[in-house]
């Protein structure tokens, strides 16, 4: 293996290659990355050359088109997806699940089958899922419900640190003072890092899953979370995925999209009910 050069040159990337790179993540992942972010994806590409230890941009791009390419895709994908999150990240929407969708939803379960689904469909480093889990165990659910959140992500290496649930004090101290304590952190050893509460990791399953391609659950759910991460597809792609959320989301089950997503034009599965707030008709 070679070293990595100084020459900013070798870390240019050529229009080819940014040709190569968009439409891996548009076939793989039905992200669109626009030709103005090519400067960003350099920079993330950055991270695979100096994992491989390769001299440029180019050289990364002859391993993709290689035979060997394949086995590069996920830590490509890995390094393409975006995974800003936080703990209680738009508030407005936990504050929903707490106060209408679980209570609501645990009287139709104790009803029917006892049995409560929510999926977080991009659940990146574990924030969002066990934001979720905060609520769930704070709404105080019966004990008879069998009640299962799953947490899914494209993105292999988010998911083995959500899978961890251990978070630096930092990140724990951003959230917000009044639900802090619903997280149930516990000490790790390290005097840096903290973990979320047993009680809400039990919650929780993680799973790969790459949206645009062939999703292994069969629901129905109660409840979805697939919240900013619509902004990356095309039109087509994001019908498609609504389409299928809406034969997996029961009669009567909640969508919640992220702040700067809508369900543009209206679909006719879905009733908007709030700020980014959609029930299943």
């Amino acid at each position: 293996m070679h070293g990595l050069a100084t020459d900013d040159s070798d870390y240019a990337l050529s229009d080819r290659d940014f040709e190569l790179i968009a439409g891996i993540a548009r076939d793989q992942a039905g992200i669109v990355i626009r030709a103005h972010k090519s400067a960003m994806i350099r920079g993330r590409l950055m991270r695979r050359l100096r994992a491989l230890q390769l001299r440029s941009v180019a050289e990364y791009c002859e391993l993709l088109r290689s035979p060997d390419g394949g086995r590069e895709l996920p830590s490509l994908l890995n390094v393409l997806t975006t995974n800003h999150t936080a703990f209680f990240r738009e508030r407005h929407h936990l504050d929903h699940l707490r106060s209408d969708a679980l209570p609501e939803t645990y009287s139709r379960a104790l009803k029917h089958n006892s049995r409560v689904r929510i999926w977080s469909s991009a659940s990146s480093t574990g924030e969002e899922p066990y934001s979720i889990a905060a609520m769930v165990h704070a709404s105080q659910p019966p004990k008879s419900l069998d009640l299962r959140i799953l947490a899914t992500d494209i993105d292999t290496d988010v998911l083995d640190r959500a899978e961890r649930a251990e978070y630096s004090r930092e990140v724990v101290e951003r959230a917000p003072a009044d639900l802090k304590p619903l997280l149930q952190i516990e000490p790790t050893g390290s005097s840096d890092m903290v973990r979320v509460g047993a009680a809400l990791r039990r919650h929780l399953t993680f799973r790969q899953l790459n949206l645009v391609q062939e999703w292994p659950m069969r629901g129905p759910f109660d409840i979805m979370f697939c919240r900013n991460v619509m902004i990356y597809f095309d039109g087509p792609t994001k019908k498609s995925i609504v389409d299928r959320g809406a034969d997996l989301l029961r009669p009567g089950g909640w969508l919640y999209l992220g702040h700067s997503e809508s369900l543009s034009p209206p679909h006719p599965a879905f009733e908007l009910i709030g700020r980014t707030i959609y029930r299943r008709r």
